[in-house]
């Protein structure tokens, strides 16, 4: 999600009815996750993976949330190697060595589950490998912090400074937001920041944690074509991303 200027008195609150919808469509993103990773591997193209997730999805009685949002064209979103985020599928084919994150949110029952995952496509190099890891390391360290009281600068801190200490690069240019019964909900989830800032977090607060984290410099770019970010220097670039619930002392993550 591009940063926007957050609202704070507009974010939602979800109760234990909302928590089990929410956990229904985002089992069914997770699930199309593993589906679609079978799928990957060199000579595949990210449309042919776009077409079998979005079938996927309507054969579960389910909706892909980014096709057609804001014209977005396809049912997900396939970034691959230096591309940040919202990665448009297309014909080109997956190479040995490339690392893709496929990014998929179902609309299930009137209830949006967003998640992503960054994999590899055949045998990938000693550095990607680190990036993926740090990565998912990043989010998760987010993720465990996550209770009613602490700030959302809270969540940024720490995924900074973790991936920081890896010697990574944390991108600014897009954050995690709230999410639910639609697609984009406010807060905005910086993931780099400083303790102690932003607003506090209440119990009934759903969002995502999805931490897009370089090999090299932050600085991003959009194409031309108006969707697909890109790191400027060329560096490698993953992402992962679970939806999460807070309840009355920790979180539930959704996407599991």
């Amino acid at each position: 999600m591009i940063i926007e200027k957050e609202q704070t008195s507009c974010v939602r609150l979800y109760n234990d009815a909302d928590f089990k919808n929410l956990k229904k469509a985002g089992s069914l993103a997770a699930r199309t996750l593993e589906y679609v990773e079978k799928l990957i591997r060199p000579g595949v193209t990210t449309d042919f993976i776009d077409k079998k997730a979005n079938q996927y999805l309507n054969e579960h009685g389910a909706f892909s949330a980014p096709l057609f949002y804001r014209g977005y064209p396809k049912s997900i979103c396939t970034s691959i190697n230096h591309v940040v985020c919202h990665g448009i599928p297309n014909d080109k084919t997956l190479n040995d060595g490339d690392i893709i994150n496929i990014d998929i949110t179902a609309i299930l029952d009137g209830y949006y589950g967003d998640t992503s995952k960054t994999f590899s496509v055949g045998e990938i190099s000693i550095k990607a490998e680190r990036l993926i890891r740090i990565t998912y390391e990043s989010m998760m360290e987010g993720i465990k912090i996550l209770k009613p009281g602490i700030n959302l600068g809270d969540i940024g801190f720490v995924i900074q400074s973790y991936a920081e200490s890896n010697g990574c690069s944390v991108v600014r240019d897009f954050c995690g937001h709230g999410v639910g019964k639609t697609f984009h909900e406010e807060p905005n989830i910086l993931h780099y920041g400083k303790k102690g800032e932003g607003i506090k977090i209440k119990k009934g607060m759903v969002f995502t944690i999805e931490p897009m984290i370089n090999l090299g410099e932050y600085h991003t770019k959009v194409l031309p074509d108006g969707w697909t970010a890109v790191t400027k220097d060329k560096s490698l670039s993953a992402q992962f991303e679970h939806t999460v619930g807070i309840t009355n002392n920790g979180y539930e993550i959704f996407t599991l």
